[in-house]
């Protein structure tokens, strides 16, 4: 039997592309080979998401990149797009099955299932999320450097602006032992680095008298990763044992990802999130009181309704004041179906723009201060296998790209370096004091 080719692509976080290896592991490979999304394929996988309106607009053309590569293939669309609006993707020309975030775990059968059925050659499946307690382990593979790890699924927070509730239901997670037999799964690989991921990973554990806390303590005595990093947690959520707990840990690493969102406690409310800008400031201040050479990247979203020039200017200000290593700044997108959509005192898109350009300024020089701050400093750098213009990169465990000669041997090794100057392209140019592991 001729085997099918299968293709992927995976839009949207970083819980998508574990979940995308996962999925693509279900294919048998005595059926079908995996090949580039941009060769012809029989079968296209577009793993989709709808956080913003541009999320959505790429998932979109996916699909119809896909149609354009083979107009006989089948194309399959999966994820949150798919869950919140089903029938407007099946109305692109090209897609022939559309599941939702528990289905698409079945994808092989529903495939055979609409190959078997000519009548109904083209099926939409998906349950009403919000009741799901099912958790499904996934883990990304294929890099030998680091994998994601998925140990929490869904959400319990309803902010005002996000649609993720209704597309990936209910907060939920497995137990600590099964989670560590993943981590114990991934560490039979060549894998050094796992990234901790989930839509509220501080959430982990609540439906079963476990926490976060216990995961991480647990996690560290595994044998055979090295490193750790903690995908974004809540403020609220991320308590000082954590904190400490970090800190006093040779393999989770001093770099944080701590959504901030917005910075006023008038414009916090109105989000409904579920802390004040105070809060933010303090678990900031007791990260860098205890690992000053942490990295701790905030997430921002531009453009809430109802925020004023003078809530805007005090909110740069509060961000200028903390102690913050770099900004990932989102534009605020309408979602049909949120509070937020409704709310009065909507921000033109010149506005917003003119107000992300500023924030972006400001990221840059958090991000300079926060490079030159460790001139000269020793450092432990995972190196990939990317090669760009005879060079490759690496990452230290305060997450500074780094950069030297291209050598296959340090590829996906631990090497002690010093941080020596910062290029023209923001990395830093290191000394190689020897090899760790």
């Amino acid at each position: 039997m001729k085997k099918k080719k299968v293709a992927f692509k995976t839009l949207g976080c970083k819980l998508n592309f574990s979940e995308t290896s996962t999925i693509s592991k279900k294919f048998p490979v005595e059926e079908f080979d995996i090949v580039d999304f941009r060769e012809k394929a029989d079968v296209y996988v577009v793993h989709t998401c709808i956080v913003t309106a541009t999320a959505g607009k790429k998932s979109r053309a996916a699909i119809r990149q896909a149609n354009r590569r083979n107009p006989d293939a089948k194309i399959a669309v999966l994820g949150c797009y798919s869950q919140l609006s089903p029938e407007k993707l099946m109305e692109i020309e090209g897609v022939k099955l559309v599941l939702g975030n528990n289905e698409k775990y079945n994808i092989v059968e529903h495939l055979k299932s609409i190959e078997e059925d000519p009548v109904h050659a083209e099926k939409i499946s998906l349950q009403t999320i919000s009741k799901t307690k099912e958790f499904h382990h996934s883990y990304s593979y294929g890099d030998r450097t680091r994998s994601f790890l998925k140990v929490q699924d869904g959400c319990d927070y309803f902010c005002s602006y996000c649609t993720i509730p209704r597309a990936r239901g209910r907060s939920r997670s497995d137990t600590i032992a099964n989670t560590i037999e993943k981590a114990k799964e991934i560490a039979k690989t060549d894998v050094k680095e796992i990234i901790l991921t989930g839509v509220n990973i501080g959430d982990f554990g609540k439906n079963n008298d476990e926490d976060f806390f216990g995961l991480i303590n647990e996690l560290d005595k595994v044998e055979g990763i090295e490193r750790y990093r903690i995908s974004s947690i809540e403020p609220e959520l991320l308590s000082n044992e954590i904190i400490k707990f970090v800190a006093s840990s040779k393999k989770i690493l001093p770099h944080f990802h701590i959504p901030l969102q917005a910075g006023t406690n008038k414009i916090l409310k109105a989000m409904k999130r579920k802390y004040d800008r105070e809060l933010f400031a303090d678990r900031v201040s007791l990260i860098k009181s205890i690992m000053p050479q942490a990295c701790i990247a905030v997430d921002l979203i531009v453009g809430i309704p109802g925020e004023t020039d003078k809530d805007f200017q005090d909110a740069c200000h509060f961000i200028e004041s903390t102690d913050v290593s770099y900004l990932h700044v989102f534009s605020f997108s309408e979602r049909q179906g949120t509070p937020a959509y409704n709310m009065d005192g909507k921000i033109s898109k010149q506005k917003i723009k003119e107000r992300s350009k500023i924030l972006h300024e400001l990221s840059e020089k958090k991000k300079n201060k926060f490079y030159k701050q460790n001139i000269n400093s020793n450092r432990k750098v995972l190196f990939e296998s990317s090669k760009q213009n005879g060079m490759m990169f690496g990452f230290t465990e305060n997450y500074i790209k780094v950069k030297t000669i291209f050598d296959e041997n340090k590829i996906n090794k631990i090497i002690n370096v010093k941080l020596v100057e910062i290029d023209e392209e923001g990395a830093f140019k290191v000394e190689i004091i020897s090899e760790l592991k």
